[in-house]
């Protein structure tokens, strides 16, 4: 394991990291979270979340995969070689892979619909009255992602993009492309975020946004901020086990958590101030805000009433590609590692051998909104049942298994090691965090598991 690739730098190291964290949970899940639980009541128990469990959960899978210097299965198989801790691995390893599914379908849309602003599509016949113009990007929506060609054909495309990008290896591929996208990424979001807060109803919006509504919260919106703050730091998915195990043995991991989720955050943040005084100036939020509808229908009638709709749409819809993107390509990078360490298999043969796959399953989930709509299991169709399989129930058991697995039964001595760096840095999360571990996020991410599955 000692000759096992690293991250060339430090800056690559976090970049490639964020942009596994920054992704669809950021840009869509969490103003749709925000605005039906209480504004910045919501906002502030979110960041709770983050800096409170988010980061102790962080840095167990960190510590886990730098020790194990494996995948997310063979990395438990390291630590414990006699005990069946791998299993959480396996779990893992499925639960990141059936999300590839759907994730590149959205990233599809991402791209049909960038490409739609480019070429003028999107804002063709666009009518004076505000509800016929709903009414034409509703329209709009079931067009690019329910017929059965056009979303397929940009979910192939996007699953070859992936498969370019992860044929170049965690250096040249993973590393280079984070160290390029993620700076883009914050230069779009100021730009939207500077063109929103200029706008007539801006005011409200962040009023609304900052000012907390407590009489919302509830254990419901507390069980939502703690699963939106799990999924927006990709946690639970082998993610961040798997990068950790490029991780040179100098990285500082208490500071690299830190960052993550600071940077996490300050995306969050952001999107609240594009979206909500966006939709606050005209007159867009009188109905709950929905992921799906938000970023389809909601944000292209925003930009439609704006001068240059077809600019503001491209650098929206380049951000949310951006973001999609690092994403899948982190996500399909814990199958990929899985293959080349447990099977021995070169980089080229585990790409082409997990993402190819990828292209008939995909493109199936992308049917199930068209010609497969009507194929319903318990009242899910299939993107839907993934969805809610992995994320209400796969993550949960991989999270609070990781948590129980490094606050009890790593080897002594290892998560103070890896934290400490050896002895080389001093080290004042370690006992908190083996606190928080050991009870108090066990217990909490139990409690959204229960009330999921009840």
């Amino acid at each position: 394991m000692a000759s096992k690739i690293q991250f060339s730098s430090k800056i690559g190291l976090v970049a490639a990291t964020v942009g596994s964290a920054i992704g669809l949970g950021n840009v869509w899940r969490f103003p749709a979270e925000t605005q039906g639980n209480g504004g910045a009541a919501f906002l502030l128990l979110y960041m709770g979340c983050v800096l409170l469990l988010g980061i102790p959960v962080m840095l167990a899978e960190f510590a886990i995969g730098r020790a194990g210097r494996s995948d997310a299965i063979g990395s438990f198989r390291v630590l414990s070689p006699r005990r069946p801790w791998w299993v959480i691995g396996i779990f893992a390893v499925l639960a990141s892979y059936l999300i590839t599914i759907f994730y590149m379908v959205v990233e599809g849309w991402t791209l049909e619909y960038l490409v739609e602003g480019l070429i003028g599509g999107l804002y063709d016949g666009i009518p004076s009255d505000a509800a016929m113009s709903e009414a034409l990007f509703d329209s709009k929506m079931v067009e690019l992602t329910q017929t059965p060609f056009k979303p397929a054909l940009y979910t192939a495309l996007v699953i070859l993009l992936n498969i370019g990008v992860l044929l170049g290896g965690v250096q040249k591929g993973i590393e280079r492309l984070s160290n390029v996208l993620m700076p883009l990424l914050f230069v779009i979001l100021v730009v939207l975020c500077a063109v929103s807060l200029s706008l007539p109803g801006a005011a409200d919006g962040v009023r609304f946004f900052l000012e907390p509504d407590f009489s919302k919260l509830s254990p419901q919106v507390f069980v939502n901020a703690l699963g939106q703050a799990f999924f927006s730091l990709s946690l639970g998915m082998g993610i961040l086990i798997t990068y950790a195990s490029y991780y040179p043995a100098s990285t500082k991991l208490p500071r690299t958590a830190l960052i993550v989720s600071l940077l996490s955050l300050l995306v969050a943040v952001l999107m609240g101030l594009i979206i909500f005084p966006a939709v606050k100036t005209f007159g867009l939020d009188n109905n709950t805000l929905e992921g799906t509808t938000l970023v389809f229908v909601t944000l292209p009638e925003v930009f439609s009433r704006l001068p240059f709709p077809q600019l503001w749409s491209t650098l929206f819809f380049s951000l949310l590609l951006v973001a999609a993107l690092t994403s899948t390509v982190s996500i399909s990078e814990v199958a990929i590692a899985t293959l080349q360490d447990r099977l021995k298999w070169s980089r080229r043969r585990s790409v082409l051998t997990g993402l190819l796959p990828l292209l008939v399953l995909s493109l199936v989930c992308s049917l199930s909104f068209s010609t497969l709509s009507d194929i319903v299991v318990a009242g899910y169709n299939i993107f839907g049942m993934l969805d809610n399989v992995t994320t209400n129930y796969m993550l949960p058991l991989v999270a609070i298994a990781t948590c129980l697995y490094a606050g009890w039964f790593m080897p002594r001595g290892c998560l103070r090691d890896e934290l400490c760096n050896y002895g080389s840095l001093r080290s004042h999360v370690t006992g908190i965090t083996t606190l928080i571990l050991r009870y108090v996020a066990p217990l909490l991410i139990l409690m959204i598991f229960v009330y999921n599955f009840i």
